[in-house]
Parts: C-alpha cells; sequence; structure tokens
C-alpha cells in the first residue's frame, strides 16, 4: 500500500472513530456506519445504496456508507465491525473465509450452476444459505443479513487458452484467498495473491512496464478493461454477503430489526434486476471500445476437462474447514440438487 493509500486510511478510521466516539457508539445511533469494499457504481455500492434508501425512506434513521479504501482493506473494515465501530460491513466469503473457513465454499469451482435463474433461486431457497450460514457467522460475532450473487467469475490474461495446458507458467493475480489460489493452480496456473485494492494497480503497473503478466480479474457483475483477452470458464459466481456487528444487532428494537431485515431484502430484489445482463452490457462496451479485445467461452467438453480437477479442490476445502465444511458442503449439494429438480 502507497504512502498515501496508508495516510488515507489512517484518517478514514480516525475521522469514524471520532464519529463513533461522539455517538458513544450507541447500538441505538440515528446514523449507522456501512463499509464493503467495493468502487462508486459497482455491485455493492448499488447495494448499500439502495439499503440506505430503504432505512432512510422508512424510518428517521440515516445511513453513512464507505466505499473500498476509505477505511482500508477488507480485513480493516471486518475488525472495525467485529469492535462494534462499524454497523455493517459487506464483504466477500473470499476475505470473510479467514475468519470463517466454511466461506471459502463459493470458490469451489464447478459447484455452483452458470445459469442465473438457478442461482438466484438457490440463494432464496438454500437451507446452506439461509440456516447454516448465520450460525457460522454468529459464532464470530457477526448477524449475517444477506448473501448474494454478483456476477459470473472471468479469467482475464495475455492470450487465450481452452486447456490446462495453455495455463502452465501463467501467474495469474487473485485475491488472497487460499482456496481460490488451490483452485488456478490446480487447473494448471501460478496464483499470485494480492489485496483486492492492489490487484488494479498492479495489472496497470505491468502493462506499462510492457510485461505480458496475465491476471485473474473476478468480476463483480461486469466486465473491467484490464486485459486483451477474456475467457469464460463457467467455474463460478463471485459472492458477497451483508453483516451486522451482531450486539447491535441484538440491541435494536424490534422495529428496528424488522427496519433492518426488511432493507436487506429490498437491496436483495434490487441488486437481482441491476446484475442482469450487466456483464453483457459491459462487455459489449468494452469490445466496442477495442478491436483487440477477444472473448472466448469454452465448450462443455473444453470445460469437463478443468471441471475433473474440482475434486482436488473440494478436498482442500474440507481439509481447511474440517467436518462442519463437510456438512456445509454435503448440505450445499443437496440444495443445488432440490433447485435443479
Amino acid at each position: 500500500m502507497s504512502s498515501m493509500s496508508k495516510f488515507k486510511k489512517l484518517a478514514g478510521i480516525s475521522a469514524l472513530t471520532f464519529a463513533a466516539l461522539t455517538a458513544a457508539n450507541s447500538v441505538n445511533a440515528a446514523n449507522w456506519r456501512y463499509a464493503h469494499e467495493e468502487y462508486e457504481g459497482d455491485v455493492q455500492d448499488v447495494f448499500a445504496y439502495s439499503f440506505k434508501e430503504y432505512i432512510e425512506d422508512n424510518s428517521k434513521n440515516t445511513v453513512q456508507v464507505y466505499r473500498f479504501g476509505e477505511l482500508g482493506e477488507s480485513d480493516d473494515i471486518m475488525e472495525q465491525t467485529q469492535a462494534g465501530i462499524l454497523n455493517f460491513v459487506n464483504q466477500s466469503p473470499g476475505f470473510t473465509g479467514a475468519l470463517i473457513p466454511e466461506a471459502q465454499i463459493f470458490f469451489i469451482p464447478y459447484l455452483l450452476p452458470t445459469d442465473m435463474g438457478t442461482v438466484v433461486t438457490f440463494f432464496r431457497e438454500s437451507k446452506a444459505i439461509n440456516e447454516d450460514f448465520p450460525k457460522l457467522y454468529a459464532e464470530n460475532g457477526l448477524k449475517l443479513l444477506q448473501m448474494y450473487p454478483e456476477g459470473e467469475m472471468v479469467v482475464t490474461l495475455d492470450e487465450p487458452f481452452t486447456t490446462p495446458a495453455e495455463l502452465q507458467n501463467k501467474k495469474i493475480r487473485v485475491m488472497t484467498n487460499p482456496l481460490l489460489s488451490e483452485t488456478y493452480s490446480a487447473f494448471g496456473a501460478t496464483p499470485t495473491p494480492l489485496p483486492w485494492g492492489e490487484v488494479y494497480g498492479a495489472l496497470q503497473t505491468n502493462m506499462l512496464q510492457g510485461q505480458e503478466n496475465p491476471i485473474f480479474w473476478i468480476q463483480s457483475g461486469g466486465l473491467y478493461e484490464v486485459s486483451p483477452n477474456l475467457v469464460f470458464t463457467g467455474h463460478g459466481w463471485f459472492t458477497t454477503a451483508l453483516m451486522a456487528n451482531q450486539n447491535f444487532y441484538n440491541g435494536l428494537s424490534d422495529a428496528d430489526k424488522e427496519l433492518v431485515n426488511k432493507a436487506s431484502d429490498f437491496a436483495f430484489e434490487e441488486i437481482l434486476v441491476h446484475i442482469d445482463g450487466l456483464a453483457d452490457d459491459a462487455l459489449a462496451k468494452i469490445q466496442a471500445s477495442s478491436d483487440e479485445v477477444t472473448v472466448t467461452r469454452l465448450t462443455e467438453e473444453q470445460i469437463d476437462v478443468f471441471r475433473k480437477r474440482a475434486p482436488q479442490v473440494e478436498a482442500k476445502f474440507v481439509e481447511m474447514a474440517g467436518d462442519s465444511g463437510q456438512k456445509l458442503l454435503n448440505q450445499f449439494k443437496q440444495d443445488l440438487q432440490d433447485v435443479q429438480k
């Protein structure tokens, strides 16, 4: 992180701490503090402002939204939420996985289907999502309010690929998540973990220096013009979650608990409308802006070669998450079977 970034982070945390102190950090504070890990206009930001809109339209409470970098990295905003400085945090299970190993389940490749309708139904009806995960989060001082999909994951790099052999010796930058690294190792690449906020900057540096190292750019419901070749492998959906500090939530009145729950549901429905077709629209804009962009969609036969490598990632997940992870994985698969019937 640059010196300026560190300064902004410290300044942001200081300002937030001051605000928290002046409000006595009361669970009944009129102004609720909400941080997420994306930028203006990204999916988490749209979700946050939908949540804010519902709260402020239906109560006298207000919501202060902090975007990525304003209060530090993903681990910083999680720590602030657990400490009660922040009331709400929106964070990907990719980062929460360091705290809750079972949350890494979303990075087992080919576990979730690629069809949006099926994915949405799964998030609505899954016992694993709506019953098992809240218990796991509660054990860590967090009230899980909503899990939702952002968009399909896509690999971007210096040249197209269709086989694991073509990924050999390719350096792929990924978020700091052990299971994600395991996935791309299984696919044949050499993953390099980086904090989310450093990924884009690292890519820009590589491009300016004329390097050809590829990068894995996790989709947040849209595509970014970061590399000339995009490959759709159908291996997963990027998932994220809204949580509240458990003590804060438990201290709310019944009316405010209902308000928060309804705001979460409202934002969930709004985001499903927002992401529908978002990736296709973004892709069309990228292709219109450059004749050099290529898009590769693997065939089912090509995907099967990668899919056959998924069991070793499942085994690594169970190793990381133990018996609890195995039970969750079993429930995930049962829920998916029920949805796909």
